[in-house]
């Protein structure tokens, strides 16, 4: 029987740490970021938010696939608990479709806080401090970035949010390759 630490560090060196959905989230706050530099209303921007981010299971698929991760590790009973944490956020989905009708000026922060806080279980899932720092980091820093952007620069959020992406990939690359060493030491 393995250590709930040795199924973890696991997890971290076969899924890559969650690169590959994290590399396709950068591209969709890319996106993102560019609808919200659109000349549209707040509400177009975020329906057209929603549209932006529905291929993102099929950017995470093709990542997947360039990376060589895994998505399924059968053996590991953690495993399945990577899914449901990330089933999770959709339970505040309900909070963004309020604001969406009520405050749609407001949406795009929303949108940032609900992604970035749903990291946060990753930390302990993949043992990377990472996650649990740049949830707190995007979620924070973007609230500070609504609060001294004028409605022109909203797009400075899900900019925000795709730069905090990017450091988490780098961090997480850096920290997978430790794993690896970690792990075929332990083999």
């Amino acid at each position: 029987m393995h250590s709930i630490d040795d199924l973890r560090l696991e997890l971290s060196v076969k899924a890559r740490n969650g690169l590959d959905f994290i590399t396709a989230a950068l591209i969709v706050w890319t996106a993102i970021a560019f609808v919200w530099r659109l000349p549209l209303s707040a509400y177009d921007r975020a329906v057209i938010t929603f549209i932006v981010g529905g291929p993102m299971i099929l950017l995470a698929r093709l990542f997947s696939r360039i990376l060589g991760t895994t998505w399924t590790v059968p053996d590991n009973p953690l495993q399945p608990l990577g899914l449901w944490l990330n089933f999770a956020q959709l339970f505040y989905f309900p909070i963004l479709i309020f604001v969406l009708i009520r405050q749609p000026d407001y949406f795009v922060l929303v949108y940032v806080i609900i992604t970035a806080a749903h990291f946060f279980p990753y930390a302990w899932y993949y043992r990377v401090r990472a996650y649990a720092i740049m949830a707190g980091v995007a979620s924070v820093g973007s609230m500070f970035v609504a609060l001294i952007t004028s409605q022109e620069q909203l797009f400075l959020i899900p900019a925000f949010m795709a730069v905090c992406l990017l450091i988490l990939a780098v961090w997480l690359q850096v920290v997978w390759r430790r794993n690896v060493e970690v792990y075929s030491s332990k083999r």
